[in-house]
């Protein structure tokens, strides 16, 4: 089964053929980054306008470097949500396009879906964390816990199967990567602000700092809008700390709480397989941390490739799959929706 997945659900118009829901044959991303960098965030009419610029040409790249053409397609999967609806609208209207002049199957994918069974893709460069290869679970087995931890998303999941979501905690206020945006902009130092802090913290003292960390031991929610805050007051004050120190120390403030809360989730619910994905999934402190607890802790440990982490269509054709597979066709008079929960 050959799957064309496709991807405009904020800024990056993606698309990918994806084979048997596991085998990345191609996987194409039209970045806006240097459009929306002078605004020190996503704009987005910008971002629907840039979608609409580059959709054909990007799933053109897709199927031309897949060797495929639309004949051979199986099913066209498209993100149809949560995402923004001005570029959420581009990617399903090209899709429903696509399927109804060529008579091809299309199925819609929540974006945090996505993200879930990144986890299941192969055969695609893998990722690295300090040197050290953390690679996809080859054979990834349901039940597992899902750390979603992104720009707009940083939740925890109980994955039972396909179709069987349980959300166990979400954030309370900013997603864990608004945060880095936000800390970034404090700084200085510009959108996007994940990589550029990630970079600056490998030559920092995490410990130079000691910022709040928000555990919430009630429950597995989380809170990152008073360690934004804490950095801005720190900034405010005469200090003698270097903005690699701060760096480090903000970020080991957001991946505490990241590992512990994901630790407390393994425990309640007694599974020991653990994924991780979304953007701030391609950070190489997070990454480093997690494969040491879970080796320590005995815990199967799953993290995409970084470019699988970030949004990808590769994720969307992966889950669209599965639709397939359960029958779950989406209407033409489908439309996206800009709030949508996993469950």
């Amino acid at each position: 089964m050959v799957i064309l997945g496709i991807d405009t659900s904020c800024d990056d118009t993606s698309a990918s053929v994806v084979e048997e829901g596991v085998t990345v044959r191609s996987n194409i991303v039209s970045s806006q980054e240097i459009i929306h960098r002078r605004f020190g965030g996503i704009v987005p009419e910008l971002a629907s306008r840039r979608h609409v610029e580059m959709i054909w040409s990007v799933v053109d790249e897709a199927l031309r470097s897949a060797h495929i053409t639309l004949e051979d397609l199986s099913a066209v999967a498209v993100c149809h949500g949560p995402g923004l609806i001005g570029s959420l609208l581009v990617g399903c209207s090209f899709a429903k396009a696509l399927c109804f002049s060529k008579g091809i199957p299309l199925v819609s994918v929540n974006h945090l879906e996505g993200h879930v069974f990144s986890s299941f893709l192969k055969n695609f460069p893998e990722g690295t964390c300090g040197g050290d290869e953390v690679s996809p679970i080859r054979a990834l087995e349901f039940p597992f816990i899902s750390l979603i931890v992104s720009g707009g998303h940083t939740s925890l999941y109980r994955i039972d199967g396909f179709g069987k979501y349980r959300e166990l905690g979400r954030t309370k206020d900013d997603a864990a990567g608004e945060a880095y945006d936000k800390v970034s902009k404090l700084l200085g130092l510009g959108y996007p602000g994940g990589p550029v802090i990630d970079r600056l913290a490998c030559s920092g003292n995490p410990n130079a700092v000691v910022f709040p960390r928000a555990y919430l031991p009630e429950g597995l929610d989380f809170s990152f809008s008073g360690l934004k805050t804490a950095v801005m007051n720190h900034l405010k004050e005469p200090h003698p700390h270097g903005i690699n120190d701060i760096a480090a120390s903000f970020q080991q403030a957001v991946i505490d709480v990241l590992v512990r809360k994901t630790e407390w989730a393994v425990t309640r619910e007694g599974i020991h397989r653990v994924t991780v994905s979304g953007g701030v999934g391609a950070n190489s402190a997070l990454r480093k941390e997690l494969a040491l607890v879970a080796k320590e802790k005995g815990v199967q440990l799953s993290i995409p490739a970084a470019s699988l982490c970030t949004d990808n269509a590769a994720m969307i054709a992966a889950a669209g799959y599965h639709h397939v597979k359960a029958h779950k066709l989406a209407p033409m008079d489908m439309n996206p929706v800009a709030y949508l929960p996993l469950s």
